[in-house]
């Protein structure tokens, strides 16, 4: 009996250890999702229409939850590897102003220092490589799309490809709408000086993004708050930094509403219009980096230095 009790045991701590959450993660599955469907909802009208239709709107929106699945024990290497993509905490990344647009840049810069860029994170770094292969993708659509003699499944394949992009794309844009993904106050205020007597323990994370954004917010909602669409101007990576640093400024704010105890059950009104701002934010930003895509793949490319 007690070899038996001991190995369901060890069944049950090794399920245990492979199904706990990493932590970290941005919006939760409902967040993501709605995201990316809301900013596939209202591409405009010249994207096209195999990234407008309903399979790529369903494509898309599965695909926002996509690199949190990748985060898990069960695939440990890739879990460390992609990680910091998810963050970057601004407190740490000011230091290196400013930030250049190249991630070895960055991470060989951070080394110099004896520093680790894991540490501080990789976010507009992967954003921006990922809106960089859809900008690809879509050029590559164009010329196929241009052409007489089109192999139709390559122009199929290549459609499925910027579809990908996009859904994968709306993960890391979701991420930097919310707050904690901008800070090392990330779950817990961690720096010494806390005049607000801001909760040090774990926990603050999940309560914003997960239940209560699942239980409380509907897409109606955020679609209401979203931005008049814009194509970006300028360069890409500066106007996702400036993302970030507004999102930064909102850290106080989710503490603050966490502290009132405004993220337990049905929170308040202006906790849940707070949540329903941020995600409306990341699925306005989303929309706008694809059309932009759209746009900006009508240059040619430029040939490799």
């Amino acid at each position: 009996m007690r070899t038996s009790l001991s190995k369901i045991a060890v069944v049950l701590t090794l399920a245990m250890q492979l199904l706990a959450p990493v932590t970290g993660y941005g919006w939760g599955n409902e967040g993501h999702r709605m995201i990316n469907r809301l900013a596939a909802s209202n591409l405009s009208a010249d994207v096209p229409l195999f990234l407008r239709s309903p399979d790529a709107l369903d494509q898309i929106e599965y695909l926002g939850p996509e690199p949190d699945r990748w985060r898990s024990h069960a695939e440990a290497e890739l879990s460390a590897a992609q990680a910091p993509e998810h963050f970057l905490d601004l407190e740490l990344a000011e230091a290196f102003q400013p930030l250049p647009h190249r991630r070895l840049d960055f991470e060989a810069e951070v080394f110099s220092q004896g520093q680790r860029p894991e540490k501080i994170g990789l976010q507009p770094w992967e954003t921006v490589e990922v809106w960089q292969r859809l900008k690809a993708a879509l050029r590559e659509y164009r010329r196929l799309s241009a052409s007489k003699r089109v192999n139709e499944k390559d122009l199929v394949a290549v459609e499925q490809a910027a579809i990908f992009y996009a859904g994968w794309l709306g993960h890391y844009v979701g991420d930097g709408s919310q707050p904690l993904h901008t800070t090392k106050n990330y779950d817990g205020w961690v720096q010494k000086d806390n005049p607000n007597e801001f909760s040090t323990g774990r926990g603050i994370h999940l309560r914003f993004e997960g239940p209560f954004v699942a239980a409380n917010l509907a897409p109606a909602e955020v679609a209401r708050k979203m931005s008049t669409p814009t194509v970006l101007q300028g360069d890409i990576f500066e106007s996702y930094l400036a993302y970030l640093r507004h999102s930064f400024t909102l850290v106080n704010t989710v503490y603050a509403f966490d502290k009132a105890g405004a993220f337990e059950k049905a929170g308040t009104p202006e906790s849940r219009s707070f949540a329903i701002e941020r995600l409306a934010a990341g699925a306005s930003m989303l929309r706008d980096m694809i059309d932009t895509a759209w746009v900006e793949s009508a240059k040619p490319a430029q040939d490799r230095n």
